[in-house]
């Protein structure tokens, strides 16, 4: 079976600044998800911070034998992420799954874009 069951992203960022049409080319935080089992994965997402507490969990599905990208900068509830504030998560599955990182950062027009895998816990 591929994938884990909790995996931790120490590296987020938000920039308050975008540059290009919306929303492709908006600055941005996604983890990328991969469900290759036979049910669907049902997450919960917790964002940690540098001077606050955490908040979550973010709940999210990823249907079976499918993939979904989750922009933090479009998580809602519990409330919003913050743009401009550094924060880390920590994705919890019920089924195993593959978590990547990545950021698109068009506060500039020579946009940058970064991507790494997420750590697997357990």
């Amino acid at each position: 079976m591929t994938g884990k069951h909790t995996w931790a992203i120490p590296e987020g960022y938000i920039p308050e600044e975008s540059t290009g049409p919306e929303p492709e080319m908006e600055s941005h935080e996604s983890v990328c998800v991969l469900n290759a089992t036979g049910e669907d994965a049902t997450l919960e997402i917790t964002i940690y911070f540098t001077d606050r507490e955490p908040v979550g969990p973010y709940e999210k599905t990823v249907p079976a034998n499918r993939t979904r990208h989750f922009r933090y900068n479009e998580f809602e509830e519990p409330e919003e992420v913050p743009t401009g504030e550094d924060f880390a998560s920590v994705i919890e599955s019920d089924v195993p799954v593959v978590c990547q990182h990545t950021r698109l950062d068009s506060r500039q027009a020579e946009n940058a874009l970064l991507s790494t895998m997420a750590y697997p816990g357990e």
